[in-house]
């Protein structure tokens, strides 16, 4: 008979028979949820797909642009608290990503897919004037300066160099300011010129308030960069300012 002692089964079944509770899986999106989703997506793409941009509306437009970042659940609601938020599509494209982030359900994500959007909208509307005789493509120089400026939150200053056959050969953002200044230094600008050969120029800059009026600081500075230009013979087309839905033309409004 063995020497090791016995257990009864009120001994060991503590230890061998205690239940183990089993967690319940969180539950996630019903399967009538993710198909009514589905359905509205494919019912989107083919609207859009038939009609175009003009078959949808901007919150519906922002909707299909954060399918590339939120691959499943309703974008509906970030779009409209996008739009409510920034005022249109434009404006959503155009916010800086701290602002971006401020709404809820904006993340890394979100903000990568709106900045890629409205990098692939310049690039479309820049390559309508590059390498292009600027005086007869005027209107798409125009659309272009305001897709680019129109929605800054800041001021920026742009100059487009021009060869002699008014050419557009380059397009550069010379300088940021803030909110209602940018520092210009008309050196700098004449000094690029001549490196590049041009020899006309058009500057441009945003008011972020909206109103394109020209204030003196603006005319002193133009005038300014004339002078300085006007030593190597090179010639300033225009000056334009760009507001939130117009612009304005210093040569039309007879400062040049």
């Amino acid at each position: 008979m063995s020497d090791q002692p016995a257990f009864t089964f009120e001994e060991v079944s503590p230890r061998y028979m205690k239940a183990t509770p089993v967690s319940k899986p969180a539950a996630g999106p019903s399967k009538g949820a993710e198909a009514h989703r589905h359905k509205h997506r494919d019912r989107l793409r083919q609207r859009f797909t038939e009609g175009g941009a003009d078959a949808v509306p901007d919150y519906e437009l922002l909707e299909m642009v954060l399918y590339g970042a939120i691959l499943r659940g309703d974008t509906k609601p970030l779009a409209k608290r996008l739009i409510t938020r920034f005022g249109d599509l434009n404006r959503v494209l155009a916010a800086p990503a701290a602002r971006l982030k401020e709404v809820e359900g904006v993340g890394e994500k979100v903000v990568f897919q709106l900045k890629l959007i409205e990098a692939v909208g310049h690039r479309m509307a820049r390559a309508k004037v590059m390498q292009k005789p600027i005086l007869s493509s005027w209107d798409a120089l125009l659309d272009y300066c305001q897709t680019a400026m129109a929605h800054r939150d800041i001021e920026q200053f742009r100059v487009l160099y021009l060869d002699r056959k008014n050419v557009l050969i380059a397009d550069e953002a010379q300088a940021e300011g803030t909110v209602d200044h940018v520092p210009v230094y008309p050196r700098e600008v004449v000094k690029r010129a001549l490196e590049l050969n041009a020899t006309a120029m058009i500057l441009v800059h945003n008011h972020p308030s909206g109103d394109p009026t020209p204030s003196q600081s603006d005319v002193d500075m133009t005038f300014a960069i004339r002078d300085a230009a006007e030593i190597f013979n090179i010639t300033i087309h225009d000056h334009l300012v760009i507001g939130k839905a117009r612009e304005l033309s210093f040569r039309s409004e007879g400062y040049l």
